[in-house]
């Protein structure tokens, strides 16, 4: 625990005594609930810490969320990043969206578990959501969710003008190549790439910071067949 909230001091996050006990009451259910449900193959207690907790918080590399307001977390699965930024930057309203019924029933039951506020958990699929929610958010995040390509296609368009879309991923560069098309038709600039190692097991991680520059164009996201076939 200690070297977790020295990872964080590190990365400017002084996590208050009550966000350490959420942590600490997530990383429990997180693996009661694994243990009849399948969420994550990472249960052990140092391991979800690091590669779950500080991995999402990781994201303060890119962008200082003390000047965002409202943010979604597209195919969030248990939570990640979402979750984990509701509790370390508790203003923030948060939407976690996820098709996976079992995955948003946890999220549901560890929201009132946390006795959190402004924050949903929403369970349909991405695409039909964008449709009914364009241009809305501040910021929007996707954590190790589906190629570049298709994701920047699923959540550009949720973001508001001047907002950004910010994925967390491993390795980007090639998926990057495929995917400047799509960013530049739903009007996005990548601003800036955020690369570095995942402290300890030195993983490679990459967040990006895309700026959505114009309201989305008519007729985005496609259906989820088309944007599979490219």
């Amino acid at each position: 625990m200690n070297n977790f909230i020295t990872l964080l001091e590190e990365l400017g996050i002084k996590p208050t005594n009550e966000q350490l006990d959420q942590l600490r009451i997530y990383q429990e259910y997180l693996v009661e609930y694994n243990s009849h449900t399948n969420l994550t193959a990472i249960t052990k207690k140092d391991e979800v810490y690091l590669k779950h907790f500080y991995d999402s918080l990781t994201i303060v590399k890119a962008i200082d969320l003390n000047n965002v307001n409202t943010l979604i977390d597209v195919g969030t699965g248990a939570g990640f990043p979402g979750m984990v930024l509701k509790i370390i930057f508790p203003h923030l309203h948060v939407t976690l969206l996820d098709s996976n019924n079992k995955k948003t029933t946890f999220l549901s039951n560890l929201v009132e578990k946390l006795g959190l506020i402004n924050i949903e958990v929403i369970n349909t699929r991405s695409e039909d959501y964008a449709h009914l929610n364009l241009d809305k958010y501040d910021v929007v995040t996707a954590r190790a969710v589906t190629h570049l390509k298709a994701l920047t296609e699923l959540c550009l368009p949720l973001v508001k003008v001047g907002g950004y879309f910010i994925p967390l991923k491993s390795n980007v560069e090639e998926e990057l190549k495929e995917a400047k098309k799509i960013v530049d038709i739903l009007k996005g600039s990548i601003i800036k790439i955020e690369k570095f190692n995942l402290p300890v097991e030195n993983s490679l991680r990459n967040i990006l910071l895309i700026k959505k520059i114009n309201k989305n164009p008519k007729g985005y996201p496609r259906n989820y067949n088309k944007i599979k076939k490219g």
